[in-house]
C-alpha cells in the first residue's frame, strides 16, 4: 500500500500538478475533516443553550483560523543574509557590484521532524498490537504496558488525575526529538561550508564577514539559531491538537 502511494505521488509530480506525496499527504488529511466536524459538533454543541453553541462555535472557528495563520506564518517565515558580490572586468565590461540575499527558512526541515518523531512513537504501539499487547488501562498493568501507554498521544494532557496524567511525559519526549530531527534533517540537507565556497568563487560575501571559514561559521550560528525557533514553532502546531485532544476530548 505504501509503495503504490509512492508511486501515485512520483506520478502527480511527473505530470507536473504539484509535489505528488504533498498532495497525498493533503487528500489524506482532508479525508478526516468531516468527521473531525461532526466529534466536534457532537462534543461541544450538540444539545446545548444557544449561548453556549454561540461561544463553542467562535472559540473552534478562533483557533482552527489561528492554526492555519500560525502554519503558513512559520512555513514562508526566513532569515535573509544579505550578500554582496565584488565588481570585475569582463573584457571591456564591468560586472558584478550588486546586492543579493541567501534565504534561510525558520522551518528549514518543514514537516519532516513532526512525521520522524511520530512514526518513531507509534512503531512500538503497532508491533505491540501485532502481539496482543494493549496500553496501560489500570493499576495492575505491567511496566511494557505502561511504557505503551507514555507514546500513546491519546493518553497525554489528561488532567483528570494525576496518575494518568504522569502518561503525559511521553509528551516531553515527542518535543525533546521534534527539536533533534529539525536539527538532524537540516544538517543532511544544507550545508553551509558548500555555500560559503560558492559565494567565494563568484565573488560574493556577507557585509562585515570574510569569505571562507569566518563566512561557513557566520551561516552556521545563524542557522542553529533560527533552527530553534522553527522547531519550537513546529513543535506548538504539534501540540496544540494534542492538548485539545487530552483535555477536552476533541
Amino acid at each position: 500500500g505504501s509503495a503504490l502511494l509512492m508511486w501515485i505521488g512520483e506520478q502527480i509530480t511527473d505530470k507536473g500538478v504539484g509535489n505528488g506525496i504533498s498532495i497525498v499527504l493533503l487528500f489524506n488529511i482532508l479525508s478526516s475533516v468531516p468527521d473531525d466536524m461532526r466529534s466536534l459538533y457532537y462534543r461541544f454543541i450538540f444539545g446545548q443553550s444557544f449561548a453556549t453553541m454561540a461561544v463553542a462555535v467562535l472559540l473552534i472557528a478562533v483557533v482552527l483560523l489561528a492554526m492555519v495563520v500560525f502554519v503558513v506564518v512559520l512555513n514562508d517565515a526566513e532569515r535573509r543574509i544579505p550578500v554582496q558580490y565584488s565588481k570585475k572586468m569582463v573584457g571591456r565590461k564591468v560586472m558584478g557590484g550588486q546586492s543579493s540575499s541567501i534565504p534561510l527558512k525558520v522551518n528549514t526541515a518543514g514537516v519532516i521532524p513532526v512525521i520522524f518523531a511520530g512514526s518513531l512513537f507509534s512503531m512500538p504501539i503497532v508491533i505491540a498490537g501485532f502481539a496482543g499487547i494493549q496500553p496501560a488501562s489500570g493499576d495492575g498493568a505491567s511496566f511494557g504496558q505502561k511504557i505503551l501507554k507514555v507514546l500513546n498521544q491519546n493518553s497525554w494532557c489528561n488532567f483528570d488525575s494525576l496518575g494518568e496524567f504522569k502518561y503525559t511525559l511521553g509528551l516531553v519526549v515527542y518535543i525533546v526529538l521534534l527539536i533533534f530531527f529539525a536539527y538532524f534533517y537540516t544538517s543532511i540537507t544544507f550545508n553551509p561550508q558548500e555555500i560559503a565556497m560558492n559565494m567565494k568563487k563568484q565573488g560574493g560575501f556577507i557585509p562585515g564577514i570574510r569569505p571562507g571559514k569566518p563566512t561557513t561559521d557566520y551561516l552556521t550560528k545563524i542557522l542553529n539559531s533560527i533552527i530553534f525557533i522553527g522547531a519550537v514553532g513546529l513543535s506548538f502546531v504539534a501540540i496544540v491538537p494534542i492538548f485539545f485532544s487530552g483535555a477536552f476530548g476533541a
